[in-house]
């Protein structure tokens, strides 16, 4: 049985191709990650508007590659471009607006609606602060962040 990587691999390959993008797929593991990466010229198709369609992929590799496998269970992360780290910078930048107003209101903030992934990155960025705190509300695709004041 071929490992997450090398189905991660293969699985970005065949996207990469059947979209005809001129691009070069690879993957970095760690003891925790396995990063598909995508490169090329013009990877916004594979982006898509807002991300849509790397989330969509990522899920997809999620479910290929990180649930076909016995004994391997590493988190799997799709991004073209340095487009996570990008977008983990933006992230960063409205959780720390949220908590600023909810500080100086001392009431909840909701977010915009955002996926799985980009909760995650807000609620690990602000868990550190110990001045707010950070809730899931609502149901998919509207599932959003609350970052709320610490209540003394």
């Amino acid at each position: 049985m071929p490992s997450q990587s090398e189905m991660l691999q293969t699985l970005l390959e065949r996207i990469t191709g059947a979209l005809d993008l001129d691009a070069t797929v690879s993957v970095v593991e760690d003891d925790e990650t396995i990063t598909g990466v995508v490169d090329g010229e013009d990877v916004g198709l594979f982006i898509g508007h807002h991300g849509h369609t790397i989330e969509a992929v990522q899920h997809l590799a999620q479910r290929v590659a990180g649930e076909a496998t016995e004994g391997e269970r590493r988190r799997i992360v799709v991004d073209a471009a340095g487009y996570r780290a990008k977008r983990e910078v933006m992230l960063q930048r409205q959780a720390d607006e949220a908590a600023d107003k909810a500080l100086e209101s001392g009431r909840p903030v909701a977010l915009d609606a955002m996926t799985s992934s980009e909760r995650r990155v807000v609620h690990e960025y602000l868990r550190d602060r110990g001045d707010v705190e950070t809730e899931s509300e609502g149901n998919e695709p509207d599932r959003h962040l609350v970052v709320s004041p610490v209540k003394p």
